[in-house]
């Protein structure tokens, strides 16, 4: 059951800072690059080009900083999980060594600009932790502790964690980092459009048109900004004709909570081995005070539990390890993982070097994001980097990729039949204040949510991407597809891709 402690509405810490708003794009423009996508990808790669002398329009559909970035526990560090050994498996020794240098460049970035540039972003050097509380993971930890030997990674085996919880064992990788992540990329949007990049909020990037191969992109409102390159730093491609992205990877959803404690905080940040997963790591907080942010809980978007679930069972690890003397924020993010648990970085197919893509950073996106940034603008302007082969959205190495389309698809398939033939005894009128629900509307499964004054949203649940049925996240009070991850709001609204149009809203009224 959910507390009484636990905020009414989602928000994350992040967002309570000051951010720089921008007009939305209403002629046609041309630049050399167009970035899709204000999160921490999109504005980094502006920030390099623009330092570079290159013309950029980097184009949101909302607000800067609003997606996936703002949503983050904000770990700067390439402990990506138990993640190593698996890469060294898979790819080899070299490529494995190259993922932990690429991912380690982002926390040098960070420090040096931030004092190159004057960004107070309460950057702290930390240790990160992989804690295991069975017998099965302190095997796994061993393992994983050898290949960071091979690979010379910096690191340690330890017996204790100096929290309430039974660790057996911990994984250590030193000078990691943590930071906040909108006031460091707050200053590189600053910097970028004093180099000239030009802004644009509420711009919706609709498709690309390259059939002459000078790509241009057009907006929801028929604006065209013709460019060089196109660089989809969207989270999920806007534009997947070719890419087929959506067969390639899936959404994860995971939560996190903010919470104030008498308890000190001894420093470090920590993940579990085993899931469900707990993420631990404090931020400075009005001075003195520390904000301990704590998340994890993650599953496959539009399937599961109540997500109302989520938040509580992080509270009650909060509670248990720390004490609640506030529960402040809660807020929960949507991640993309591929199916070899390496991101997409670069052109997005062989053929079409003039559009490039970023995205699946299997919830690491705070590294990730920004070397991504770093090998985006090495493409533009045609440098050698080394990491091009490892990232690349081309690749196919079927063991085990292969075995993970089959599954990745039977899941899809078996959501698309389970939604088409759900029995849904509910109707519009059943609903409470505030509750949404499937319903029956008109003979037909319909998507319901009646909010706190009354007003009543039906809308059909086929996502409009592929035509699953979408299930409602009462967390959240969105839809939000099984299949391939697109998200909408209760108006019908699309909020997260592959999906492109909205839901269609079949009714709309306020309530007598």
């Amino acid at each position: 059951m959910t507390s009484e402690k636990i905020p009414q509405f989602p928000k994350t810490y992040w967002r309570e800072i000051e951010l720089p708003a921008f007009k939305k794009l209403n002629e046609d423009i041309t630049v050399d690059v167009a970035i899709v996508g204000a999160g921490i990808t999109g504005i980094t790669t502006a920030y390099l080009l623009s330092k570079e002398g290159v013309k950029v329009a980097l184009l949101e559909a909302g607000s800067v900083l609003n997606g996936t970035t703002g949503h983050t526990t904000a770990k700067l560090t390439a402990q990506h999980d138990i993640l190593y050994d698996e890469l060294i498996n898979h790819f080899g020794e070299e490529k494995a060594r190259q993922y932990y240098d690429s991912t380690s460049s982002a926390i040098d970035f960070v420090e040096r600009t931030m004092n190159e540039k004057g960004i107070d972003c309460d950057f702290s050097k930390e240790d990160a932790y992989i804690y295991a509380t069975t017998e099965e993971y302190v095997d796994k930890l061993q393992t994983e502790w050898e290949a960071y030997k091979r690979l010379g990674i910096d690191g340690a085996i330890k017996d204790t964690i100096p929290f309430n919880i039974p660790a057996k064992a911990a994984l250590k990788m030193s000078n990691q980092a943590q930071y906040h992540p909108l006031k460091f990329l707050r200053g590189l949007l600053d910097e970028a459009v004093k180099n000239g990049c030009a802004v644009y909020e509420n711009t919706t990037a609709d498709e690309i048109d390259d059939d002459d191969g000078q790509p241009k992109i057009i907006t929801k409102n028929e604006n065209t900004v013709t460019c060089n390159k196109v660089i989809m730093a969207s989270h999920f491609p806007f534009s997947d004709k070719v890419g087929l992205f959506f067969a390639r990877m899936y959404a994860s959803r995971s939560y996190a909570i903010g919470i104030k404690t008498d308890k000190d905080y001894p420093g470090g940040m920590y993940i579990s081995a085993e899931s469900p997963p707990r993420s631990i790591r404090y931020t400075p907080l009005d001075g003195n005070e520390k904000l301990i942010i704590i998340g994890g809980e993650k599953h496959k978007t539009g399937q599961g539990i109540n997500t109302m679930a989520h938040y509580d069972a992080l509270e009650a690890f909060a509670e248990n390890v720390f004490g609640i003397k506030e529960y402040a924020y809660r807020w929960s993010a949507q991640d993309l993982v591929t199916l070899d648990k390496v991101p997409y970085i670069g052109p997005i197919t062989s053929e079409r070097e003039h559009i490039l893509v970023a995205t699946g950073y299997k919830k690491w996106g705070m590294t990730t994001g920004i070397f991504a940034g770093h090998l985006l603008t090495d493409y533009v302007l045609n440098r050698e980097n080394p990491y091009k082969e490892l990232y690349s959205p081309s690749r196919f190495q079927a063991d085990p990729e292969l075995k993970n389309v089959i599954t990745a698809n039977v899941d899809v398939a078996k959501h698309l039949i389970k939604g088409k033939l759900e029995f849904v005894p509910k109707n519009p009128e059943d609903l409470q204040n505030g509750e949404g629900s499937a319903v029956m509307y008109n003979g037909k499964r319909a998507g319901a949510y009646k909010d706190k004054d009354g007003k009543l949203y039906i809308v059909d649940t086929t996502c409009t991407h592929l035509g699953c049925e979408c299930e409602w996240n009462v967390a959240e009070k969105t839809w939000d597809c099984p299949c391939h991850g697109s998200r909408y709001a209760y108006s019908g609204d699309v909020i997260e891709g592959p999906a492109l149009r909205a839901l269609e809203l079949l009714k709309e009224e306020e309530q007598i």
